[in-house]
């Protein structure tokens, strides 16, 4: 009973989003589930829903997240971790995974793109990095085999510190030790017209040199900014500078037709004592003044006619992420649905929805059908 109220309000919201014609926000969510107190897939669809976001990027392919979204308008990427490349580098067994994960549901779920690996470059694992490249051909072709190749793009998402040089952002290059692994890769993205994603957090820049770089700067707030002297390009915020310095180290391959995309970027609304910069106002400031500029549909300074895409890191705060206290902070949400701090998201988690037991104790149940069809003839009603 639970499961079927829960679709027949994720649909009445889909209602009501059609009456009201919201334009949907143009930054996607990465939707991590590292820890042990997260909302279900059913639950986190409304509160997508009334996110009004429409696009998700996944670190693997859950079936249970794939399904809670059936019959949305949600774009999916979906992933596939460093620890399938070495069976991904068979094209069978790559076809197999596409049929099984993929096929089933693809005509209920738009599902566009497929991650091959995370910063595997970063692993410094030489057999991984070897696999990286003939992994994501055998992913594409099966997706050929299987024609799917035009509705699912390949690719793989890169630390930003396989830039060796990123400043000023028209002299960007990659690392000496990647370029053999790069050049190849990067002749792949062009031939199939996919994007190349970076991961790219300017607060990692700040934390590690406060007192050389501008907060102001890496928070997108007001600050006189920096030229580039050999463009003469005026740049405002950090994570501008470090795609165009993405776009630089390409072109200084020879590539001039492959779209940079970021794949994550975020700022920690808590950290250890040592991570400077992590508080909620901080936090606020990036992600409100990144979205803002989202919406206003703002290229780069080298290349102002193509919209920043970007997928914001994360969805929710994850508990059990190893790492520095920063690495659980992310989320703009607290697992119960509350945020975390408020850039105006007008997001709503309907409460645990609590099935009628042998006894006849219903309250749960109604109580939440009250709350979230009250939430619903608010939405219709705008």
């Amino acid at each position: 009973m639970a499961s079927s109220f829960l679709t027949l309000l994720f649909h009445l919201l889909t209602i009501s989003g059609s009456f009201v014609q919201i334009s949907s926000l143009g930054f996607g969510i990465n939707y991590g589930q590292i820890a042990n107190n997260l909302p279900s897939p059913s639950r986190v669809a409304l509160l997508i829903k009334s996110m009004n976001v429409t696009r998700i990027k996944l670190y693997d392919a859950d079936p249970n997240v794939l399904l809670a979204f059936s019959n949305s308008n949600v774009e999916f990427v979906v992933g596939l971790g460093n620890e399938f490349l070495g069976t991904m580098t068979n094209p069978s067994k790559a076809q197999s995974w596409i049929q099984q994960h993929l096929q089933p549901y693809l005509s209920q779920t738009k599902i566009t793109c497929i991650t091959v690996g995370n910063e595997v470059f970063n692993t410094n694992d030489t057999q991984l990095i070897m696999n990286l490249l003939p992994a994501m051909q055998s992913v594409h072709g099966a997706l050929v085999n299987l024609g799917l190749a035009q509705q699912v793009t390949v690719t793989t998402p890169h630390s930003f510190n396989i830039l060796s040089n990123s400043y000023p952002p028209s002299s960007g290059s990659f690392r000496q030790d990647l370029l053999q692994y790069i050049q190849p890769l990067l002749a792949f993205h062009s031939q199939f017209n996919s994007p190349f994603l970076i991961n790219a957090y300017p607060f990692f820049a700040y934390k590690d040199n406060p007192n050389e770089v501008s907060l102001s700067y890496v928070l997108f707030e007001p600050n006189p900014g920096s030229i580039d002297p050999n463009t003469n390009l005026h740049y405002d915020n950090m994570l501008y500078a470090q795609i165009d310095a993405v776009y630089a180290a390409i072109k200084m391959l020879g590539h001039t037709d492959i779209e940079v995309r970021i794949s994550e970027t975020g700022w920690p609304s808590k950290g250890d004592t040592g991570e400077i910069g992590a508080t909620p106002q901080n936090a606020a400031a990036y992600n409100g003044n990144l979205l803002n500029r989202i919406e206003q549909k703002q290229g780069t300074p080298a290349n102002p006619s193509v919209p920043i895409d970007i997928y914001v890191f994360a969805l929710f705060n994850e508990n059990l992420k190893p790492g520095p206290a920063s690495e659980r902070n992310y989320g703009l949400y607290y697992p119960d649905g509350t945020p975390v701090y408020n850039i105006g998201l007008q997001g709503f988690l309907p409460e645990m929805v609590i099935a009628p037991n042998a006894s006849g104790s219903s309250v749960n149940f109604i109580a939440c059908i009250i709350t979230c069809f009250i939430y619903a003839w608010e939405l219709l009603r705008l």
